[in-house]
């Protein structure tokens, strides 16, 4: 690919109090194999406790980079803020605990002016392999992509660390929505796919995540991505895009999800990763029913609720 005929891409991070993950992220960007004047980087600063203007300062003359500020507003509402001052036709996201492999972005270059109306999504490793929470939840998403993206060139949900989206088609179908502090990628793709657009799975587009889990965090994490997932659900009744059904089947097929991890570990450590996955499970559902649980008491407390009684 030539400087000339080079897709024109911002590449786009949300950021939240991780300061020295957001510096090992900037430092792979600055490594990307990819023309210097066909690419921009945009952070922005959900709200953090720390100023980030000396970290970005470092890589002003390695990359076109630009730091935002807004206020704590969630992922979904600052990748928002980033691609309205977007300068590119292609929007790359990816996150501050990300590391892209130096093709990363040619990669979804190529795809794009193949499929200039998908969206893509690339694969995420796992980097801190020690961290049983952290492969667990990778593996996750491993079983989801299997799960959900069995034909590459019509994929149904891509994680928003590693996607690329067409700016024009971005604005047209609305970005992530900001009510969503979890599963807003989830989301998005959905509503996607409802307006008649695509996707495409690049598994050649690879993103390196460090995100350190424990007990505790990754617990809470997939709590929260089951709060998520009854606004998603809940959304997705209201416009019909599909049904509840084929998450059902996702969970209840134990021998997709329960067995994985002895296909890619020893047996012990197959068996640590099968206690976490239940794990997940009963995490994910918790989340799920609490929301649903707080938005009934919510409707049933609201002042138009009371005057309808």
């Amino acid at each position: 690919m030539t400087e000339k005929s080079a897709v024109f891409i911002s590449v786009i991070i949300p950021t939240y109090n991780r300061p020295d993950q957001l510096e090992i992220c900037l430092n792979s960007l600055s490594e990307l194999d990819y023309p210097r004047d066909a690419w921009e980087v945009i952070i922005v600063d959900d709200g953090g406790h720390s100023p980030l203007d000396k970290i970005t300062a470092k890589f002003k003359s390695q990359l076109d980079i630009s730091l935002l500020r807004q206020a704590n507003a969630g992922p979904a509402a600052a990748r928002n803020t980033g691609a309205h001052k977007a300068r590119g036709e292609l929007l790359a996201f990816t996150d501050d605990d990300c590391k892209p492999a130096k093709n990363w972005l040619k990669i979804m270059a190529s795809h794009y002016q193949k499929t200039p109306e998908r969206i893509i999504g690339g694969k995420t490793v796992n980097r801190l392999k020690k961290n049983l929470y952290s492969a667990a939840s990778q593996y996750i998403v491993d079983i989801v992509y299997r799960h959900y993206n069995t034909h590459k060139d019509d994929a149904r949900f891509f994680a928003s660390n590693n996607i690329a989206v067409p700016k024009n088609l971005y604005h047209k179908v609305g970005g992530f929505t900001e009510t969503f502090r979890t599963s807003e990628d989830r989301e998005l793709c959905d509503r996607w796919r409802f307006k008649g657009y695509k996707l495409t799975y690049a598994p050649e587009a690879i993103i390196l995540h460090a995100h350190e889990l424990s007990f505790f965090s990754f617990c809470k994490q997939h709590f929260n991505y089951g709060r998520g997932a009854w606004q998603y659900h809940r959304l997705r009744a209201d416009r019909g895009s599909g049904k509840f059904q084929n998450d059902i089947n996702f969970h209840s097929n134990i021998s997709n999800w329960l067995l994985y991890p002895f296909s890619k570990e020893p047996v012990f450590r197959g068996l640590l990763l099968m206690f976490i996955f239940i794990l997940w499970q009963i995490a994910n559902a918790a989340g799920f029913f609490w929301e649903a649980f707080s938005s009934i008491k919510s409707k049933i407390s609201s002042p138009s609720a009371k005057e309808e009684v």
